[in-house]
């Protein structure tokens, strides 16, 4: 009602409303009715004021976005160090194990071996001499470019396998393998230090 009242109000200048009593005679339902009373109070100043409803404040809600706990980093693992009897890769597949090397209880068990074979204490020389050239009586002595490991020098030393398990440690095993390869080739151990001096190796 109140947007009929409006319209009739603002046709004020150009339409001139009909009396009361021509007013009264229209259907008061209708839509020309209603409006014409409507605009007749506006006119007569007793139309209700319309005020506009704000709301004083105004409540914004934002939904925040969850940052994501951030990724732990692992910490990096500890080198490890080859152990006592183990051995450790390389970049050509195999590098010697950490052995504290003892070469007066390796030619001890090489001159027993050595007159077990019935050789006497020149023969034991000459492999003394050999041996220390070849590794220094190192159990763990390695050379990378050739592969050749232990007292006897074996290449590879996994060849030592055939005497025992503990090649890579037991200077027992190595003498056992290197004094068996010495009197297979050379005869013995003076026979493989003459080829050595010749030729630089045996």
């Amino acid at each position: 009602m109140a947007t009929a009242g409006f319209v009739a109000a603002s046709l004020v200048p150009l339409v001139s409303f009909p009396s009361e009593a021509q007013a009264t005679e229209l259907d008061p339902m209708s839509l020309y009715a209603t409006a014409v009373q409507d605009a007749q109070r506006y006119h007569a100043g007793d139309a209700p004021a319309v005020e506009l409803e704000r709301a004083s404040e105004y409540s914004v809600y934002v939904k925040p976005t969850p940052t994501p706990p951030p990724t732990p980093t692992p910490p990096p693992s500890p080198a490890k160090k080859p152990s006592s009897g183990s051995s450790s890769k390389s970049s050509s597949g195999w590098s010697p194990p950490f052995v504290t090397p003892n070469p007066g209880s390796a030619q001890a068990i090489a001159y027993d071996m050595v007159t077990a074979r019935g050789w006497g204490d020149s023969e034991f020389a000459c492999l003394v001499a050999l041996w220390k050239k070849e590794s220094g009586w190192r159990v763990n002595a390695y050379n990378a470019s050739s592969g050749s490991y232990g007292i006897a020098q074996a290449t590879p030393g996994r060849k030592m396998a055939s005497v025992g398990s503990d090649w890579e440690t037991n200077p027992a095993t190595q003498i056992t393998w290197g004094l068996g390869y010495i009197q297979g080739r050379y005869g013995t151990p003076c026979g493989a230090w003459g080829k050595s001096q010749r030729s630089g190796w045996y």
